[in-house]
C-alpha cells in the first residue's frame, strides 16, 4: 500500500509525525514515501509543487497530507504560493468528493462553543464538491470595469460555474453515503440569488428521484450557517457547492470541541485519495509542540478506511483517539479545567499506546 506522506509547512510535520507513528504500529505493509509540498517546497525547488511531489502524489493509493501556508509567503505571485499546491493536487488527481465530518465526543462536548445538550451526539458528515466552483471557474483575473457605476475603474472579478456531471456525481455520492448513515440529505445552495445554484438546485432533485428511500431538503446557505448553531442535530448528510462546503465545514469544525478533532478525506473515482485535517499550518504556534495531532490521526483512520480497504485498522485508530480522551488528555485547544494539559507528541504517543493496548 503506497501512501504518499507531503508534511508541508508550519505545524503540519509535526501532526503527520505523529499520524505516522500511529500508522507504523499497525503492522501493515505500508511503503511511505515522502516529499516537500508547500512553502516548504518552493523554498527548496522553487515551487509549491513540483513535478516529483505531484507524480509520487498520482502513483500512490493515497496521500497523507499536512498543511501548507505561512505569511512569509503572502507576497508570492499567486500561482507560487503555498496553497496552489493543495489546488493543484485536487485538480490533477480529479479529487471532487471532499468528506468531513463533525462528530462531538461524548468526552468533548463542554470544550464545544455552544451548550453540551446541542451537541451532545453530534455527527454530521459534510460533502463537499472539490474541484468546480468558482475556486476554478474561468475566466477570473483583473481589468478595468467594463461597464456599472464605476465604468474604468481597475476591478477582480472570478467565475461561478457547474456543469451537470459535476453536480451529479457528488450528488449520487451525498445519496450513497446517506444509506449508510439516517438516509438524510440536505443540499446547501444560494437558488435564491444565483443562476449557478438554482441549476446545483435543479440536477440534485434530479438525480435523488433515483434514491426514493432517501429524504432531501433543500437550504440557503446562509440559512444553513445559521441552523449548524441553533440546532446542529438537525442534519445528516449535507452536500454542497466547493465555497460553501470550504465555510460550513470550519463553522461545524467548532460544534465538536476544536478544528483540531476535524479530519476530511477528498476522493475521485477511483477511491484514491488525500487526507488531511481540515484546519491550516498555523504558523504562530508552529514548533511549540502544542498543536493538535488528532485531526492528522483520525484523517489516516479515513485513509484506511476508503482508500486502502482495511476498515479494522480505521476502527483501531477510531477506538484509541477515544481511549486516550476518556484517560482526560488534551492539547490547548481542547483543554478544559479537570484535564490533563499535553502537547502534540505526548497525545500521538498516548495513541499509539493505546494502540498496542488492544
Amino acid at each position: 500500500m503506497k501512501i504518499a506522506v507531503l508534511p508541508g509547512d508550519g505545524i503540519g510535520p509535526e501532526i503527520v509525525n505523529e499520524a505516522v507513528k500511529v500508522l507504523k504500529v499497525l503492522d501493515l505493509p505500508f511503503q511511505l514515501d515522502e516529499a516537500k509540498v508547500g512553502g516548504a517546497a518552493f523554498d527548496a525547488h522553487g515551487h509549491p509543487l513540483p513535478e516529483h511531489t505531484l507524480n509520487l502524489a498520482m502513483a500512490s493509493d493515497a496521500v497523507l497530507f499536512g498543511s501548507v501556508g505561512d505569511w512569509k509567503y503572502d507576497k508570492l505571485e499567486r500561482h507560487l504560493r503555498p496553497e496552489q499546491s493543495i489546488l493543484g493536487l485536487r485538480k490533477n488527481m480529479g479529487l471532487f468528493a471532499n468528506f468531513r465530518p463533525a462528530i462531538c465526543y461524548p468526552q468533548l462536548t463542554h470544550a464545544s462553543s455552544l451548550k453540551p445538550e446541542l451537541v451532545a451526539g453530534l455527527d454530521i458528515l459534510i460533502i463537499r464538491e472539490l474541484t468546480g466552483d468558482i475556486y476554478f471557474g474561468q475566466p477570473r483575473g483583473r481589468r478595468e470595469a467594463p461597464d456599472g457605476e464605476f465604468k474604468g475603474a481597475p476591478e477582480a472579478f472570478d467565475t461561478m460555474r457547474y456543469s451537470k456531471p459535476e453536480i451529479e456525481r457528488i450528488a449520487h455520492v451525498a445519496f450513497q453515503a446517506a444509506r449508510k448513515r439516517n438516509k438524510r440529505v440536505t443540499s446547501v445552495d444560494k437558488a435564491n440569488v444565483l443562476e449557478t445554484f438554482q441549476f446545483w438546485k435543479d440536477v440534485v432533485t434530479e438525480v435523488h428521484a433515483q434514491y426514493p428511500d432517501i429524504e432531501l431538503d433543500h437550504m440557503y446557505v446562509d440559512n444553513a450557517a445559521m441552523q449548524l448553531v441553533k440546532a446542529p442535530k438537525r442534519f445528516d448528510v449535507v452536500v454542497t457547492g466547493n465555497m460553501f462546503g470550504d465555510i460550513l465545514s470550519d463553522e461545524a469544525s467548532m460544534l465538536t470541541g476544536s478544528i483540531g478533532m476535524l479530519p476530511s478525506a477528498s476522493l475521485n473515482a477511483k477511491g484514491q485519495g488525500l487526507y488531511e485535517p481540515s484546519h491550516g499550518s498555523a504558523p504562530d504556534i508552529a514548533g511549540k509542540g502544542v498543536a493538535n495531532p488528532l485531526a492528522t490521526i483520525l484523517s489516516a483512520a479515513m485513509m484506511l478506511r476508503f482508500s486502502l480497504n482495511q476498515e479494522e485498522a480505521a476502527a483501531r485508530i477510531e477506538r484509541a483517539v477515544q481511549a486516550v480522551l476518556e484517560q482526560g488528555l488534551r492539547t490547548p485547544d481542547i483543554h478544559s479545567e479537570g484535564t490533563q494539559k499535553v502537547g502534540t507528541v505526548e497525545m500521538g504517543e498516548a495513541v499509539v499506546a493505546a494502540l498496542k493496548a488492544q
